[in-house]
């Protein structure tokens, strides 16, 4: 059996909506993600000392069992509800990823 994957999602947040970010992660985004097939693990990062001039303070770790298991989540009616709640904090670049093979 194949290790998981792990997304990393950088967050440039409105340090104005900063609190709802995190509302939103913990009451609703962490608890429908959780549910989905495949899944294995979610966690919100906060830089703890951001270098000079960065923008994007918070990291989003999303772990599936497959790839092709995060990609039906991604496409499916519950990610669309929820992520706008997340996104919505967002600001400039709003966010980027990188995927990982778990070793």
């Amino acid at each position: 059996m194949a290790e998981p994957i792990q997304l990393h999602v950088d967050l440039e947040v409105d340090p104005a909506k900063e609190a709802d970010l995190k509302k939103n992660f913990a009451q609703t985004f962490r608890p429908v993600i959780s549910k989905q097939s495949g899944f294995v693990d979610v966690k919100l990062l906060k830089i703890r000392k951001p270098e000079a001039g960065a923008k994007m303070i918070y990291r989003l770790l999303i772990s599936f069992q497959t790839e092709e298991l995060r990609q039906k989540w991604v496409a499916s009616d519950d990610h669309q509800r929820v992520w706008p709640a997340i996104e919505k904090n967002l600001t400039g670049k709003k966010f980027s990823g990188v995927l990982y093979d778990i070793q």
